[in-house]
């Protein structure tokens, strides 16, 4: 608790997130399988930042894994970030730009796939924190 408000402290997560933007300016979207918290909803990919890792390298870890791509940090453009207080936890979330890949995006954990333009984000619904970073990726694409 802190002195001041007798807000619980809540325990930081810090995950790393993605906007992949293709050539037509559409930008990759990955559903939540069902039995993962929020499930059913749209995200940008990502995933939790290990101990020691960057969230640099967590990114080029995570679409690996999750859709098959190959990412160089020099690929990975640093453009806003979400800060968002969930019931049990803080969610710090950096969301980088990335334009440039090796491969073709393949869903490897069982989620869904979608390319969406920016206009289009508000019809995908999204995890509170994911949800700022719409307004931002529309003013820069």
């Amino acid at each position: 608790m802190t002195a001041s408000d007798a807000t619980p402290i809540k325990r930081m997560v810090l995950v790393a997130a993605c906007a992949l933007v293709d050539a037509d300016g559409r930008v990759l979207l990955a559903q939540r399988p069902e039995g993962k918290t929020l499930a059913g909803l749209w995200e940008f990919p990502g995933g939790k930042v290990e101990p020691g890792e960057t969230p640099e390298d967590c990114l080029i870890r995570e679409l690996k894994e999750e859709i098959s791509i190959d990412v160089a940090k020099a690929c990975l453009a640093p453009l806003t970030f979400a800060s968002h207080a969930y019931e049990s936890f803080h969610l710090l979330m950096p969301l980088y730009v990335c334009r440039r890949w090796q491969g073709m995006a393949t869903a490897m954990e069982g989620q869904t796939l979608a390319w969406v333009k920016p206009s289009r984000m508000p019809d995908y619904p999204m995890p509170p924190a994911d949800e700022p970073l719409v307004a931002v990726l529309r003013d820069l694409l």
